[in-house]
């Protein structure tokens, strides 16, 4: 079985992450008076056919030491992983559940790589397939979550939940938690997949009673007072332990047996108040003391009491019996049981007020030297030394967030407070560099400011990383650089070019030659600031540099910068018109990265890649792609990938006829939090929701959107705003108002052509060819989509013109009549090119006429619509939700919602009996 040990190898150094996880994955051993109880073991080995055990019941019911003697039985393989409320971070869950099972199977946890910073049903995925592949037909592994309840994160349950529907068949997941967690229990229950034992189970009976305090009392202990006994404590574990160390030395134990009654907290006091008192002075001033520690080893007793000897305390008190627990095999690390350390806190604060801080103070500094951050933390802050915990935060900042760590940092800085934070600037720059990757520019803003003032008092104080990183391979190091950088990111982001180039250079002039991420993060900058301009070449010519600075230090295509310049470069070169070289790009990224460590940062490659699939009217493949990038950007921060690609599903949708559909993935599109402020050009989603409306016929609510947006055809409109006002060009020739049209786009297409934008060019000729032929003048509505075709023929652009409808089909069609390929050929125009553009065309008008819009047979009052159709089918297929929501791309909580109106809708109670009332009514099969 695995049971990772605390002892490192010989010279090897071991970190106190490593020393900590150890005793999260160590099953532990029995106790004094350990009872084994058959009958529970019996029940568990019989729930494991089912795959999923559930332990569940209140505190002090020998949850844990039942699953660890048991766990230890069989040689089973056991990936075992006791758990804290620190552990509700989903990164550090996923990563310690890795740690857990690659115990019993090496090796897997590098297949599966390490967790994303956010969305794991990803990671499941990737965990459920090497298993699935890896487990031989009668190889089993035991996962046991002991502690469950701590965990208090929605994506946490959210994937476990997934893992229990998903569960591979080598693998058998064992939960224990002091309530019922929020997982599928009611469905696994149904389907007879789960197993449970709880506290009416786990009660001693008189028999294991008797057996239990036989040691302390003797056989003769009459069975009448242990009948009462187990009565008053309802067989309670804890009950039954204190009194068994109550009742040792009584000459009368019957006597000390009829003293008490009443509730579990009463048994408890009193009990360890007789336990507490028997203890000699310098014993009961160790358990006080050293309760403030979560976890004890003998040099952090030491430290924390300021006496020597603990390591011998600890085994004294072990061998005793009082509720110290060990958390490896050498006895290195314990903890009390989580009720007796609350009784033993509320004892010391009772008693000695004064002395809790300086206890804690104590354990901060040991934690602190031995690289305990968490733990440092979670003391400092109990000793009222907040400025302490805030540098401690600070100085493990990066650390996190290379580890994908997020919430745990999110975690440190709401326990301190506000004025904290704003008081280092440090921590303000952390998180705004979050801000920054979800461009949420209000809040970006804000913590800019606040860095900025903070660095003005502060000044540059030293900053020492927990890792010992370089300055070079910080973004936190040089606060000065760090604010330049950021107040560019905002101009840019708000489309203020000038500005954004101001700040970049300004940021540079901070820089050291030895600072070389951050100077690839400007040079990236710069080069994003270029693309904002309309300079699309040297936009090119700078991320293509950046990307060749990050391979030259090793970083290819690992990490942030270079998913971000890589994403970028290919959106530039689609700008150009050049699809093919964009889908190199993209393709480059997925083909090196692979399904490794690195496979979330492949998601907005696969969404460049819908997005020139989708051009090329390669629906299908396309939809894979943004189905895959739309999946993996969902655990990154870098939301602007998220909702293209959440855009181009909704895109392909209506191309395929499913209108619904489209209006709900644009609508999940345009929830992923980008602030309005930020431009079209880097948030294109309000204008394509507007297109959208637009192509399903709702005219005036496209028009609403460009009058709100304050788009007028007198604008001299810059290439950051060029998206939407093609969309106002559209809604003009909607409203057969091409005057004014024609006057807008040419300004646009003199911009576009002074800076050789050729993708802007072949849209922009499109509509111009189609306002032309409004305006009755067809000659040079053919001139302008000649040009068009020109450029976009060697490229294969085909839904550039397919999406314009009918009316680019009408002239399409004349384009391609015999008399006039003389002249298309004069063009440079492949006449198979235009022939496939025909084609297209038709095939989209011959499958725009409305879909069935509702479903109402007879017995139904309200029909169902056809996306609440697609979700019944999978219903009724059994799907849970989350898989209902990552088949159809959409969010969680909007699959929840269709269910909720299709059990209305139906008069059903449940996912069952909508199910069996749809068949009836002839809706499903």
């Amino acid at each position: 079985m695995a049971d990772p040990s605390v002892a490192a190898p010989a010279g090897a150094a071991v970190s106190g992450q490593d020393v900590l996880l150890a005793t999260k994955l160590h099953v532990p051993r029995s106790q004094p008076g350990f009872v084994p109880r058959r009958r529970l073991v019996e029940t568990l080995d019989e729930g494991l056919a089912r795959g999923r055990v559930l332990v569940c019941a209140p505190a002090g019911f020998g949850k844990t030491a039942l699953l660890a003697g048991w766990a230890r039985g069989d040689g089973r393989l056991v990936a075992w992983l006791g758990l804290d409320s620190g552990d509700s971070d989903p990164a550090r869950f996923w990563r310690y559940v890795l740690a857990a099972l690659e115990g019993a199977r090496p090796g897997l946890a590098a297949r599966v790589g390490p967790p994303p910073e956010r969305g794991f049903e990803g990671l499941a995925t990737a965990l459920i397939n090497e298993l699935a592949a890896d487990l031989g037909p009668d190889e089993v592994v035991l996962l046991v979550l002991d502690d469950y309840h701590l965990i208090d994160s929605g994506p946490v349950h959210e994937s476990v939940a997934f893992l229990l529907e998903n569960l591979p068949p080598g693998l058998r997941v064992v939960v224990s938690s002091r309530a019922d967690p929020p997982l599928p229990l009611a469905r696994l229950r149904a389907r007879g997949q789960l197993a449970e034992l709880r506290a009416a189970e786990l009660r001693f009976t008189p028999e294991e009673g008797a057996a239990l305090l036989a040691e302390v009392a003797g056989p003769g202990l009459p069975a009448a007072a242990v009948n009462g006994l187990v009565a008053r404590t309802e067989g309670w574990a804890a009950g039954l332990q204190l009194a068994r160390l109550s009742l040792r030395g009584h000459a009368d134990p019957v006597a000390v047996v009829a003293a008490f009654s009443g509730s579990h907290r009463f048994v408890l006091d009193y009990l360890a108040d007789e336990v507490l008192e028997r203890q000699d002075e310098p014993v009961r001033a160790f358990l006080l003391e050293t309760s403030v520690l979560e976890r004890l080893s003998g040099e952090l007793c030491d430290a924390v009491t300021g006496r020597a000897g603990s390591q011998a305390m600890l085994a004294d008190i072990e061998r005793a019996g009082l509720f110290l627990v060990p958390l490896d095999e050498v006895r290195g690390w314990w903890r009390y049981h989580h009720l007796f350390a609350d009784l033993l806190r509320a004892r010391l604060q009772a008693e000695q007020p004064g002395r809790v801080a300086e206890l804690h103070r104590a354990a901060t500094a040991w934690c602190e030297e031995h690289d305990l951050a968490d733990d440092a933390v979670r003391h400092a802050l109990a000793a009222g030394e907040v400025a302490w915990a805030a540098r401690l935060v600070e100085r493990h900042v990066e650390e996190l967030l290379g580890r994908g760590e997020g919430a745990t940092l999110r975690r440190w800085l709401s326990a301190l407070p506000a004025e904290a934070v704003r008081d280092r600037p440090r921590l303000c720059l952390a998180q705004a560099y979050g801000a920054a990757q979800g461009f949420r520019l209000e809040a970006l803003e804000a913590l800019v400011d606040d860095a900025e003032r903070a660095y003005a008092v502060s000044g540059d104080e030293p900053y020492e990383p927990s890792l010992g990183r370089p300055q070079g391979d910080s973004v936190l190091a040089n606060i000065p650089a760090g604010i330049a950088f950021l107040r560019a990111s905002l101009a840019r982001l708000r489309g203020q070019a000038a500005l954004a180039a101001g700040y970049d250079r300004q940021a540079l002039a901070y820089l050291g030659e030895d600072e070389w991420l951050m100077r690839s993060f400007v040079r990236w900058n710069l080069a994003v600031v270029d693309w904002l301009g309309g300079r699309l070449g040297p936009a090119e010519r700078g991320l293509a540099e950046v990307l060749a600075e990050r391979r030259a230090v090793g970083e290819a295509f690992g990490g942030f910068l270079p998913m971000r310049a890589r994403y970028d470069l290919g959106q530039v070169q689609r700008a150009q018109g050049n699809l093919d070289a964009a889908l190199a790009t993209y393709q480059q990224a997925l083909d090196t990265a692979g399904e490794g460590s690195q496979a979330a940062l492949t998601g907005p490659a696969h969404v460049g890649r819908a997005q020139v699939l989708y051009e090329r009217n390669e629906l299908t493949a396309g939809l894979d792609h943004a189905t895959r990038g739309v999946t993996l950007c969902r655990q990154l921060a870098f939301t602007a990938a998220l909702a293209a690609g959440l855009a181009v599903v909704a895109r392909i949708r209506h191309a395929q006829g499913d209108a619904a559909g489209a209006r709900e993935a644009m609508g999940e599109a345009g929830r992923t939090g980008l602030s309005p402020q930020v431009v079209p050009l880097f948030n294109p989603v309000p204008s394509q929701r507007a297109r959208l409306l637009l192509a399903q016929g709702d005219v005036h609510a496209a028009a609403w959107w460009t009058t709100a947006a304050g788009l007028s055809p007198d604008d001299e409109p810059d290439y950051p705003q060029e998206p939407g006002y093609l969309v106002l060009a559209r809604i003009l020739l909607a409203h057969n108002d091409p005057g004014p049209a024609l006057t807008l786009l040419q300004r646009l297409l003199d911009d576009a052509a002074s800076e050789g934008r050729t993708g802007s060019i072949i849209e922009i000729q499109a509509l111009r060819a189609l306002a032309m032929a409004a305006c009755g003048d067809h000659a040079s509505a053919l001139g302008a989509l000649d040009e068009a075709l020109t450029l976009a023929g060697p490229q294969r652009h085909v839904r550039v013109f397919v999406d314009e409808g009918a009316p680019m089909y009408a002239l399409l069609t004349q384009r391609s009549t015999a008399q006039r390929d003389q002249q298309a050929a004069a063009w440079g125009i492949d006449p198979g090119y235009l022939a496939a553009l025909v084609r297209a065309c038709g095939q989209a008008d011959a499958a725009s006429p409305p879909r069935r819009a509702a479903a109402g047979p007879p017995g139904l009052a309200e029909p169902l619509t056809d996306r609440e159709l697609e979700v019944l089918r999978l219903i009724a297929a059994g799907k849970s939700n989350q898989r209902i929501a990552h088949d159809l791309v959409v969010a969680l909580d909007t699959v929840k919602t269709h269910v909720t109106h299709i059990l209305g809708k139906l008069g059903a109670a449940n996912r069952t009996e909508a199910a069996a009332r749809a068949r009836q009514l002839g809706l499903i099969p």
